[in-house]
């Protein structure tokens, strides 16, 4: 096996981060052993072309005669990769091969990296189309706003397997699970929170929207872009920011987020930008503050713990980290295992519950969400998802005896 090589910088060189990344984080490997001529004739020619015919004659075979009933395309333009930004497709593989394996690690799934050198929606859109029958599910990654939201919901209306945007509903999900334990430390009702969330791209508006589905008040909830709250009387809004506009700030606050933190119980920041501790001391006591921009939260967590009864990042250095690796691996594992067409908001609703649920037990201002690594959720989350997929009636199969729990439909 041979590799391209080239100089490195003796600095970089010696980086165990640039070590580890040598070469590529994943490989692939048959599943098959391939060690005579039976098993070639088996796993290749002539073998193969009888599970072709069958799969021509019965299109319904070819979840179980192919990797696609477990196999997810991680698709980007490399547009909006982690807080990086507009890096392109090439510099964005180390994150994409990063969520492939993590894919693996946590869920079981395989998952396939792909970088589209294309920024353009109609392009992008039209690619996935036509690679949708190599996989069971599409997830899309690190894709700009506004057009993110455009993709995803074109893709999901277009093809019968799940399409999921994780940097919008992986980071709502969590958010809405780790409220929903702070809510029961504190003693409140989701209802009953006046919610201020800083940030209305991807994540934001992907947060405004679970909350709402799960019990928050659209009226107590105000979302805050770069240039202010956002109120039905703004004439600079974009179609998404004109829904949310419709759906929250019913009273009609105008101002900026100083003006929308007064008297508010939650703050959940995941815009990036600072937010002067002077905002912040106007909540209510006691509240909750997720500042979840990384590597640097809109507020530092010495000044929000000056604050708030319970606090959250995005960071793993900080207890109550967010992380949507508590999410994607066990909706995925889930969705595939019971041929979901699509990921609904219920099955994202379960999937905060089943997160939530997994510290119940030992629930605390400091651990209002499990660990990445608690290997509970992922099938904790598949079993729940599996079962709102039924609820909602886009479950196709009954789920494979192989998986952590056993479903029949």
């Amino acid at each position: 096996m041979s590799f391209f090589s080239f100089e490195l910088d003796p600095a970089l060189a010696a980086d165990p981060v640039f070590e580890l990344h040598k070469h590529g984080k994943m490989a692939i490997a048959p599943t098959v052993p391939l060690a005579s001529r039976d098993d070639l004739s088996l796993a290749y020619t002539p073998g193969v072309a009888r599970v072709c015919e069958a799969i021509a004659e019965d299109p319904a075979l070819y979840a179980d005669y192919t990797w696609t009933a477990n196999t997810v395309a991680v698709i980007t333009d490399g547009s909006a990769v982690l807080g990086l930004g507009n890096i392109g497709p090439k510099a964005a593989m180390p994150v994409m091969e990063g969520k492939s394996i993590l894919f693996k690690q946590f869920g079981g799934v395989d998952s396939i990296p792909i970088c589209l050198d294309t920024q353009d929606t109609e392009a992008i859109i039209a690619t996935v189309k036509a690679l949708a029958p190599s996989f069971g599910g599409i997830n899309l990654e690190d894709i700009s706003a506004p057009r993110c939201f455009e993709i995803e919901r074109r893709l999901d209306a277009a093809l019968d397997i799940p399409v999921f945007h994780d940097d919008q509903h992986g980071t709502a999900v969590v958010t809405l699970a780790a409220l929903r334990n702070a809510a029961k430390l504190l003693g409140r009702r989701l209802g009953d929170l006046r919610v201020v969330i800083s940030g209305a791209g991807a994540a934001g508006v992907a947060i405004t929207q679970a909350l709402i589905a799960a019990g928050v008040e659209g009226a107590n909830v105000i979302v805050c872009d770069s240039r202010g709250i956002i109120h039905a009387e703004r004439g600079d809004l974009t179609p998404i920011k004109a829904e949310l506009a419709a759906a929250t700030n019913i009273s009609g606050r105008t101002g900026g987020i100083a003006e929308a933190l007064i008297g508010a119980d939650v703050l959940i920041g995941v815009s990036g930008g600072a937010i002067a501790e002077s905002a912040v001391s106007q909540m209510a006591p006691d509240g909750v503050i997720f500042a979840l921009a990384n590597p640097t939260p809109e507020v530092p967590p010495a000044i929000a713990h000056k604050y708030a009864a319970i606090v959250a990042t995005g960071r793993s250095d900080f207890p109550n980290q967010i992380n949507n690796v508590l999410a994607f691996p066990g909706i995925f594992r889930g969705a595939l295992d019971c041929g979901a067409s699509t990921i609904t908001e219920g099955m994202k609703v379960a999937a905060a519950e089943a997160i939530a649920g997994v510290v119940a037990d030992d629930l605390r201002p400091t651990a209002i969400v499990p660990s990445p690594l608690d290997p509970r959720v992922a099938p904790a989350v598949a079993s729940a998802v599996v079962a709102a997929a039924i609820r909602d009636g886009v479950a196709r199969r009954a789920r494979p005896a192989t998986s952590p729990v056993s479903v029949t439909l």
